[in-house]
């Protein structure tokens, strides 16, 4: 009925499968301007609010090399694949409808029923697909209007972060689920940057492997145990990606953290702030051995790499600009070399 079922017959035998769309405008936030009651199968709700939308959509032309990319407030692709989950996933047995929140900064859907199982927003991306209607779901995937079972939620992250917008946003509760896409194009730069290098390399960044990149385009450095929850993947998971971004020489190693290497930083930000963010890594570490040296007669590399969270290539870094600066001296050779401060 949900597929075929006529209106008529959709109002009588499944009242509550129905989909509210609601638009507001800028000088109103609080009162709707146009709604929409839809009783109706749902490949029609997906189409008549698909065109709904679309009426409202703008569009900002993002110029990459010869060619301008396209990106709307909201993609119709995250969209259908949003609506399309709060009909597979709902509860059929409340009394709720599905509604459709249209504001020009952001979509909201809200459908009833929370999370299946041990499901949280932490873990949305990585846990296995659990459909609370599965003959739904598997109708919708046979007409290929979803992608096959446990694709879409890594669809909809994978086109927000790719073009720049704000990561989907789950509020869970106990009876209902609250899902929010931003319109915002938070940053064209990034969006240059992934299209041009996925471009220019012929290959496609996975989801972990583009969510670090954003994190660093906006925290400048990243730690395995951040990325392992921003990413929701398990470590050895984790460890591969930020591997595969080493080998495309996109990241480096900075003692314990990575950061974007210079070739990268000069397509997305600049060589000055390469070269202030190297800087605060030896200030830091420089502070570190200072105090050390304070209680101690000398130090050696094991030491510094041990204090500063650094690779040997990076203590013996630190060490020589440390005796180019006139603050320690070098004793003895080979194994057996210590530095000392120099009064």
């Amino acid at each position: 009925m949900l597929f075929v079922g006529k209106e008529e017959s959709i109002k009588r035998y499944l009242p509550q499968a129905e989909c509210i769309y609601l638009h507001y405008s800028d000088s109103n936030r609080d009162e709707y301007d146009n709604r929409l009651d839809l009783k109706i199968p749902i490949i029609s709700v997906l189409d008549r609010l698909t065109e709904k939308i679309q009426d409202y959509n703008h569009l900002t032309n993002v110029q990459v090399g010869l060619f301008r990319l396209e990106i709307y407030d909201f993609s119709e692709r995250v969209f259908q694949e949003a609506l399309l989950n709060g009909y597979t996933h709902r509860r059929y047995d409340s009394p709720g409808s599905i509604y459709v929140k249209h504001y020009s900064d952001k979509l909201v859907i809200e459908s009833p029923g929370g999370f299946m199982a041990d499901i949280t927003a932490d873990n949305i991306i990585t846990h296995p697909s659990l459909p609370r209607n599965k003959l739904i779901a598997e109708t919708l995937q046979r007409l290929r209007y979803v992608q096959r079972s446990g694709q879409g939620i890594d669809i909809m992250y994978r086109e927000m972060v790719s073009m720049g917008k704000p990561y989907p946003e789950y509020t869970v509760f106990n009876d209902a689920i609250r899902l929010t896409l931003y319109s915002v194009l938070e940053d064209e730069g990034f969006v240059r940057f992934i299209t041009e290098t996925q471009d220019k390399n012929m290959f496609t960044f996975s989801l972990p492997e583009l969510m670090i990149l954003r994190y660093l385009f906006e925290n400048k450095t990243i730690n395995l145990s951040t990325a392992k929850v921003l990413t929701q993947q398990s470590l050895n998971e984790v460890k591969h990606a930020l591997i595969s971004l080493e080998k495309y020489g996109l990241i480096e190693l900075s003692g314990r953290v990575y950061m974007m290497t210079p070739s990268s930083y000069h397509k997305v930000k600049s060589d000055v702030q390469y070269t202030q963010d190297k800087t605060v890594t030896y200030l830091k570490s420089k502070s570190l051995i200072l105090d050390y040296l304070s209680t101690h007669d000398s130090i050696n590399n094991e030491t510094i790499r041990e204090l500063c969270r650094c690779t040997k290539k990076q203590a013996t870094s630190f060490s020589r600009k440390m005796r180019d600066e006139g603050i320690i001296e070098m004793i003895g050779k080979s194994t057996a070399t210590r530095y000392k401060k120099i009064d």
